[in-house]
């Protein structure tokens, strides 16, 4: 399966916002977008970019595939489903990017980043509903269990993140932290889900 190897902090600089794609690292001094508040490249520190219409809608677009880890392929898949469901197209596009399994292993705080949760799912250390799932792309339904597995429950990656990670932060979640497990009570509504990002722009870019 094809994905993206490259630097993750260059994302973020391009973006010239945090995309918290490196875990504790985004939070810290030695976070790159700390000193280097600019786009990445021999001209990014001078080049003053004027954005079309099209390229602010392209920004936007880029921005959210990567803050949720997709190749194009995909994201644009998760839009055609998005927009053949009853309401509003950009809403639904974050609620199905927000279903996904490895989001919600990262939103319950059993890891770091995103790209760390898609690492335990794909190596297996999760179950949902008492079934092992190592798809990343699983979509979640409301009400199913996600646990850690018992042959992965020492893993020193779940507990650093767990400590560092309040209880119950998000409404449509429920963490349980000594079983290591989540419930994912409901798909969540646009304006529960942090997520700084104008949704309708994707929406215009790809109508076109």
């Amino acid at each position: 399966m094809a994905r993206y190897t490259g630097p993750s902090c260059k994302l973020c600089r391009r973006e010239k916002q945090k995309l918290f794609l490196k875990g504790s690292k985004c939070h810290s001094e030695r976070c790159p977008l700390e000193s280097k508040n600019y786009a990445p490249g021999q001209h990014g520190l001078s080049r003053r970019m004027k954005f079309s219409e099209y390229g602010v809608q392209l920004r936007e677009k880029q921005k959210v595939k990567r803050i949720y880890g997709l190749l194009e392929s995909q994201f644009h898949s998760y839009f055609i489903r998005a927009n053949k469901q009853k309401g509003v197209t950009g809403e639904n596009l974050i609620q199905l990017l927000e279903s996904r399994l490895d989001n919600v292993v990262y939103r319950l705080g059993f890891a770091p980043s995103r790209k760390a949760a898609r690492q335990l799912v794909l190596h297996r250390h999760l179950q949902v509903n008492g079934r092992t799932v190592n798809i990343p792309s699983y979509i979640l339904q409301p009400g199913d269990v996600i646990a850690v597995r018992e042959k992965s429950k020492k893993l020193d990656v779940i507990h650093n993140t767990l400590r560092r990670t309040k209880d119950n932060v998000y409404e449509w979640l429920q963490v349980d932290k000594a079983a290591l497990s989540g419930t994912f009570m409901d798909v969540p509504a646009r304006e529960d889900v942090p997520l700084v990002a104008n949704e309708q722009l994707i929406v215009e870019l790809y109508s076109k």
